[in-house]
């Protein structure tokens, strides 16, 4: 039996339970509780060990013995082997008679179209209202990159107020002279 100062000593081993709650029929329960889990994960242990193909290596369990493996005749598996193949060739017979009544309806519903041919005159008229597009594109596309870009006309900033009103500040005449000069008309 295992003392409550066992469980809890500096060995590294502890547990979630109180300490003041450990009785006999507590650690019972849990002692069951634990070997319950242990059996689910040596079930699934060795699941995943069958399922990769890699035997135990620990020795089968007191509990389970092992069944004797049961043998077929060759007969048998013969039997089986005809039995399997006349299903599979039946059922392959209805998916085509399926597949083939689908295509059936189908294909007497629909009814060919003749095909539309256009006239050559047309034809004529598409290709030369697109060789016009296009020309018009390539046109616009020169005058913009051949004419030079004009800089934004800019809202007058300080220096200039500072200017116009120096000018309005020296009187009428100073400001009509040299708005004059600016135009580049003679004084």
């Amino acid at each position: 039996m295992v003392h409550r100062a066992q469980l809890h000593s500096d060995s590294g081993f502890s547990t979630n339970m109180p300490k003041q709650n450990l009785n006999h029929e507590i650690l019972a329960a849990a002692l069951e509780g634990l070997e319950a889990q242990r059996a689910r994960l040596d079930a699934h242990i060795s699941q995943t060990r069958r399922l990769l193909g890699t035997h135990s290596q620990e020795p089968a369990a007191a509990a389970e013995t092992p069944r004797p493996k049961r043998k077929m005749s060759a007969a048998a598996r013969r039997r089986i082997s005809i039995a399997t193949r006349k299903r599979w060739a039946e059922h392959h017979r209805k998916q085509a008679a399926a597949a083939q009544k689908a295509k059936e309806p189908a294909v007497a519903a629909k009814t060919p179209r003749p095909k539309r041919k256009m006239s050559a005159a047309a034809r004529k008229r598409i290709s030369d209202a697109t060789r016009k597009r296009w020309a018009e594109y390539r046109r616009k596309k020169e005058e913009a990159q051949a004419a030079p870009k004009k800089p934004a006309a800019k809202a007058p900033g300080k220096a200039a107020k500072a200017t116009a009103k120096k000018i309005a500040a020296k009187g009428p005449q100073t400001a009509v002279a040299m708005a004059a000069t600016a135009e580049g008309a003679p004084e």
